[in-house]
């Protein structure tokens, strides 16, 4: 371990192999830094919080803080982030609330850019990048690989669906599905995420068939949103991915689902 002599380290925090804390950083008695965790410099972890192997924080960060509800007196909240997690300046991630489960989770490897901001309560995947001044409110629910641009918001207990695309400046008040890809002040789905789909390696046929589902569920006629889901799913079926799009629309949620533009039937 390397620990300068201006950082703060207090008395019941962990420290794991190989660990870098620079100067002015403080790391408060109930947090656990992984394997070869870096502090850069003036860091603060507080809180009951685990950070995972291999992570590096950025001057300014400071996760692990309260959660940011008027009258909070909820002292047992947790915040887990992942291993492999990149934190530039000034990210700020809160730990969970007694409005919820109490904890907030944040997957491996994701890049969070700076003044990126995770709330409490919030679930994050794997593998996500938030440009500069990404804010989750509480509650969100963020899937592996989502893509933020610069300046984008959610609301307090929205989904993003694995591998979607959301625009900077967007305003994400309603659902993303997966795969998708969500602009404008309030956010709205201008088709599938096309090169992030053919980056993983999707085949032609599965592509196609999520294009069709797509177009069925957010341009089709007859039934709800939900009936038209079920009914993409049973033609696709052995699609894991449109199984995953037709799941999110009809999975439970306190928020609305996140519609497609009115012009460009086949936009995806």
């Amino acid at each position: 371990m390397a620990i300068h002599p201006t950082a703060v380290v207090e008395d019941g925090a962990r420290l794991g192999a190989g660990v870098e804390i620079g100067p002015f950083c403080h790391v408060g008695a109930r947090v656990s830094l992984g394997d070869g965790v870096t502090l850069v410099s003036h860091v603060s972890v507080g809180g009951i919080t685990a950070i995972g192997a291999g992570c590096k924080l950025y001057p300014g960060a400071v996760v692990g803080g309260e959660s940011q509800i008027r009258g909070n007196d909820f002292t047992d909240g947790r915040l887990e982030i992942g291993a492999g997690c990149v934190l530039r300046e000034m990210v700020s991630m809160n730990v969970g609330s007694k409005r919820d489960k109490g904890v907030t989770r944040v997957g491996a490897r994701g890049y969070f850019m700076a003044g990126s901001h995770v709330g409490h309560d919030c679930i994050v995947g794997d593998d996500v990048t938030f440009a500069n001044s990404v804010a989750l409110g509480g509650h969100s629910v963020i899937g592996d690989g989502v893509i933020f641009g610069g300046l984008s918001a959610v609301q307090q207990f929205c989904r993003v669906g694995k591998g979607a695309m959301v625009g900077g400046l967007t305003g994400v008040n309603r659902d993303v599905i997966p795969y998708a890809m969500a602009f404008g002040d309030h956010a709205e789905l201008a088709g599938l995420n096309l090169i992030g789909l053919k980056r993983r390696g999707l085949s032609r046929d599965t592509i196609n068939a999520m294009r069709a589902t797509f177009r069925a569920v957010f341009y089709g006629s007859g039934g709800s949103l939900a009936d038209r889901a079920r009914e993409a799913k049973a033609t696709h079926a052995g699609i894991a991915e449109v199984a995953e799009i037709a799941d999110f629309v009809l999975a439970e949620s306190k928020q609305d689902l996140c519609l497609a533009r009115r012009r460009g039937g086949d936009a995806a």
